[in-house]
C-alpha cells in the first residue's frame, strides 16, 4: 500500500496540511524565495498540494513566475511508521519533476539529523546557509516535535524551539496530536493510552473491511505506537505525546507570538471533512494565555490534533491576525 493512498483514508494528516499550507501562503506572499523546512512524519505528502497553491496563489499576473521552492528535510535513523518505500533521494527527484510541470522552480536538500539528539545538526546547518535577499524560511512542524526527548519543560524541546526562534524564521507551523504519553508513571501512561489510541481503532471500523490490506497496514502503524508506549522505556520509547497546552506555553516562552487562522481555511477543512465518515469534526480553540483561535480536529467530539501556527513578533504576516503572547 502506497503512503500517499494511506495518508488519504482519514482526515489525520490531511487536517493539518489544510491548515499549514494555509498558513504558509499567507506567510510568504510577496518572497521572491521561499525555504521550507519539512519535518513531517508522512514525508512531504503535503508537499505536493503546497506546490499547486505557490503556482496558482502566488502570482500577480501571468508574466510572474511564482516563488523559488527551496526544500529541506531531514533524514534520521530508525524513522517511525509510516515508511516511505523509496529513498529520500528519490522523493526528491519526484517532488522538483513535479513542481516543474507546475512552473515551480525547486531546489531539494537531504540533512541529516537525529531527533534523540534534539535536531542539533539541522539547526547548525541553517545557521550556516547563506541569507539570501527576500527569502522567507518556514519550519513545518508536522507530528515529529514528539520525538525529541522531552523529560521536563527545559527539555530538548524547549531548547529546539528557542534555537528556532534565534534563526529568525517567517512562520513556523505545529501540528501534533493532543494526548500526553510523558509520564514516568506506567499506570498513568497507560490510561492516557487508552483515552487516547481507542479513536484511531474506532475510526477504522467506519472505513476499511476487517482482513484488508489497508486495514492490517494501519493497525500495523497504531500497534507499533502502542506497544512503543507500553513496552519501551528510556531512549527506546520514543512516543511521548505532550498536549497542545503544553505545547503553546513551550512556544511562548521560546518567544513565538501565535497566528490565527482565517475563515477560508475553516471553510476548506470542513469541506474535506465532508469526505470523510460523520464522526469527524472540528472546533475552535482558543488558548486562554494569548487569545489565539487554533483548529482541532476531532472524532465524537474528542480532541485528536490540533493545527496552530506562529510567527517571530517582529514578522507580520498579511492576511492573518496575531496577538502577543
Amino acid at each position: 500500500m502506497e503512503l500517499a493512498a494511506f495518508v488519504d483514508l482519514t482526515p489525520w494528516h490531511r487536517f493539518g496540511f489544510i491548515a499549514a499550507n494555509a498558513a504558509i501562503l499567507d506567510a510568504v506572499k510577496g518572497y521572491s524565495s521561499v525555504h521550507v523546512v519539512d519535518l513531517s512524519l508522512t514525508h512531504c505528502m503535503q508537499i505536493p498540494t503546497l506546490i499547486d497553491s505557490m503556482a496558482t496563489k502566488l502570482i500577480i499576473n501571468k508574466e510572474q513566475r511564482p516563488p523559488l521552492l527551496k526544500l529541506t528535510v531531514v533524514l534520521a535513523e530508525s524513522p517511525p511508521p509510516p515508511l516511505l518505500g523509496v529513498s529520500y533521494e528519490e522523493l526528491g527527484l519526484k517532488l522538483v519533476s513535479f513542481a516543474t510541470t507546475r512552473n515551480v522552480a525547486m531546489e531539494f536538500r537531504i540533512i541529516y539529523s537525529s531527533y534523540s539528539e534534539g535536531l542539533s545538526s539541522l539547526i547548525e546547518q541553517l545557521r550556516l546557509d547563506p541569507l539570501v535577499s527576500n527569502e522567507a524560511l518556514v519550519v513545518n512542524c508536522h507530528m515529529m516535535l514528539h520525538y525529541i526527548p522531552h523529560e521536563t519543560l527545559s527539555s530538548s524541546r524547549s531548547f529546539f524551539l528557542k534555537e528556532l526562534r534565534d534563526l529568525n524564521p517567517t512562520m513556523v507551523t505545529l501540528i501534533e496530536e493532543d494526548a500526553d504519553f510523558t509520564s514516568s508513571n506506567f499506570i498513568s501512561r497507560l490510561r492516557s493510552l487508552f483515552n487516547y489510541m481507542w479513536i484511531p481503532y474506532d475510526t477504522a471500523d467506519t472505513f476499511l473491511t476487517c482482513g484488508s490490506e489497508q486495514r492490517q497496514w494501519y493497525e500495523a502503524d497504531i500497534g507499533w505506537r502502542i506497544d512503543n508506549v507500553v513496552a519501551k522505556e528510556g531512549a527506546e520509547r520514543v512516543e511521548r505525546l505532550e498536549p497542545k497546552s503544553r505545547w503553546f506555553k513551550r512556544m511562548r516562552e521560546a518567544e513565538f507570538t501565535g497566528v490565527e487562522f482565517g475563515e477560508a481555511v475553516w471553510r476548506e477543512v470542513k469541506t474535506m471533512l465532508e469526505e470523510h465518515a460523520g464522526g469527524w469534526g472540528m472546533k475552535r480553540d482558543v488558548d486562554e494565555n494569548d487569545e489565539v483561535e487554533r483548529f482541532v480536529l476531532t472524532w465524537k467530539g474528542h480532541s485528536v490534533v490540533f493545527a496552530s501556527a506562529w510567527v517571530v513578533p517582529m514578522n507580520r504576516v498579511d492576511g492573518c491576525s496575531y496577538m502577543e503572547a
